[in-house]
């Protein structure tokens, strides 16, 4: 009553000028220079102006070209990251956790320089992998939402002023004008060859390019990495199904998309289901896969004659397992594709038929994705199918342990204490074990990971996953705004669940030899109490407040879990 009673106090006349007087604009929907589709149909919809759109501006066909949020241009942040790089160690760990793709890291040969802006940082690469190279580290300036998590987690600080890191937060309107063209002068800078440094370490796969930019996911998403990550080890060769939830809205939400492909025009497929069939949508797309490469196999066989024998079997019996592998059996179809031109008579139309399939011939990644609402609930029969079929798919659940995009309901995978829609009172029960499910399989790969928790460990855990040629389950631990904490420290939040016991890390790995045991604890003993992690989640803290003998209880409970 005293709010509502200030606030009429407090009303007064704003007078409304006849003019405009103002001298700042609102730039373009998206920059000059953007492809024609972008320029017509996409920055009329940003606009709010869909409506004016003929039926014959849209696509006959129902697609809409990928990669084109980096059009957008949103400028939602006040302050933006400004790289030091006098301090920077190289680490990539503000590469690897930004939601956004916003924050990037390039290593080149130090000839790439010339005709860079004055101003341009760079500075010299320290591996022993790749000597002579330069590193930069850039933040697209209009398309950061400044969360922070950057400078949350980065461990190179300043041993002369306070406070300063390699990474700093600074006024968005005072350094944008002067990031805009080093953000250009950064993205001509040349992609490094993918075979040149390994994908297991965080900088080997930070360097990489990110085939998932500039989503519409809150700022400081918890999920978002895990699939920026995934683009970048797999993403030329992915095939990605979604399941409805927060992963799909940003995901696939025109008119813009985040997902994008790389100078070959190459980049995931992804394609989105609901939440109750995606594991099984998923897993028909593996068997589609599978039935079209055995289909080119099968083509290839019987065309050996005109293709020539030595091409046709280092076509079949191609090591696809490393980036190196990858690389020549695609040069390897190039030439098959070649030799087919040729080939007529008879034979013109098993060898058209063959063209069309040769790509299929090229090491497939299916990634089936989405939260926990359908892995642990929704979903979760069609999730243990998939698992107990024994197919090479990859399952990804991005667990922020709630059903975030509808609005925050309680899930399995909701642990015990915790508040939520559904579970007003504190949830009573434990969380869903859904790794224990997995593993009693026994030919699952699965791991948990928290990139904020062991960025390595997380890296490791999807090289591994993909490699196994069968069933693989990672479960991500999501930071979510959800969970009611400050998501500038989502990455440090993800660190303390590791440390307290609430989320430990594993991996599972059926493949190893006979004497190896194939479960491997990655996280410590815990060295902190649960109740000193969840105190800084609201979904913890209100309980605690509105019944605070409850909240006591539970979180012993919980502890004791």
């Amino acid at each position: 009553n005293a709010a509502v009673d200030a606030a009429l106090a407090e009303l007064h006349e704003v007078t409304v000028p006849t003019q405009v007087t103002a001298t700042t604009h609102m730039r373009p929907p998206v920059p000059e220079g953007s492809p024609d589709f972008v320029a017509r149909v996409t920055a009329t919809m940003l606009a709010g102006e869909g409506d004016l759109l003929p039926v014959s501006a849209l696509p006959v066909d129902g697609t809409f070209p990928t990669g084109t949020a980096r059009y957008e241009r949103r400028q939602l942040a006040e302050e933006i990251p400004i790289w030091d790089p006098d301090i920077c160690i190289d680490c990539g760990k503000c590469a690897i956790v930004c939601p956004h793709a916003a924050i990037r890291m390039k290593v080149y040969d130090p000839a790439a320089l010339e005709g860079t802006p004055e101003g341009f940082k760079s500075k010299s690469f320290r591996s022993k992998d790749l000597p002579g190279h330069n590193l930069t580290i850039q933040v697209a300036p209009d398309d950061c939402t400044g969360c922070g998590v950057c400078v949350d987690v980065c461990p190179a600080k300043s041993k002369s002023e306070a406070k300063h890191k390699s990474i700093n937060m600074a006024s968005a309107l005072e350094h944008r004008d002067a990031e805009r063209p080093m953000w250009e002068a950064f993205l001509a800078l040349p992609e490094l060859d993918r075979t040149l440094l390994p994908h297991e370490t965080v900088k080997g796969a930070q360097v990489l390019e990110p085939l998932f930019e500039f989503s519409g996911a809150c700022s400081g998403c918890g999920e978002t990495p895990y699939l920026k990550l995934l683009t970048q080890l797999f993403g030329d060769r992915a095939v990605i199904a979604n399941a409805t939830g927060c992963s799909s809205i940003y995901g696939g939400n025109l008119p813009t998309t985040p997902y994008s492909a790389n100078a070959e025009g190459r980049g995931p497929a992804w394609a989105n289901s609901l939440f109750e069939d995606n594991a099984e949508f998923g897993l028909g797309l593996r068997l589609a896969v599978d039935q079209q490469a055995a289909a080119a196999k099968a083509l290839l066989q019987g065309l050996a004659a005109e293709v020539g024998d030595d091409l046709v079997h280092a076509l079949l019996t191609a090591e696809q397992t490393t980036e190196a592998g990858i690389a020549a059996q695609r040069d390897r179809v190039a030439e098959l594709r070649h030799r087919l031109a040729g080939i007529g008579g008879h034979d013109a139309v098993a060898a058209t038929a063959l063209a069309t399939l040769a790509d299929e011939l090229v090491r497939r990644s299916v990634w089936i994705v989405g939260g926990d609402g359908w892995a642990y609930d929704i979903g979760f029969s069609g999730l243990d199918h998939v698992l107990a079929s024994g197919r090479d798919v990859n399952l990804l659940v991005l667990d922020t342990e709630v059903y975030s995009n509808t609005g925050g309901q309680a899930s399995k995978s909701t642990p015990r204490a915790a508040v939520a829609k559904f579970a007003m009172g504190g949830k009573p029960t434990p969380k869903k074990d859904l790794g224990m499910i997995a593993m009693a399989y026994g030919n699952v790969y699965v791991a948990t990971v928290a990139i904020g928790g062991n960025d390595v460990q997380t890296v490791k855990a999807f090289a591994e996953a993909e490699a196994w040629e069968g069933p693989s389950l990672i479960l991500a631990y999501s930071t979510c705004i959800a969970h009611g904490i400050d998501m500038t420290t989502s990455m440090t939040h993800q660190k303390d669940a590791v440390k307290s016991g609430y989320w430990p890390l594993y991996r599972f790995h059926p493949g190893l030899g006979e004497h190896e045991h194939p479960f491997h604890l990655d996280s410590h003993a815990p060295s902190i109490p649960v109740a000193d992690f969840v105190r800084n989640e609201g979904r913890y803290a209100m309980l605690a407040r509105s019944d605070p003998e409850a909240a006591a209880h539970l979180l012993a409970l919980q502890q004791a879990d």
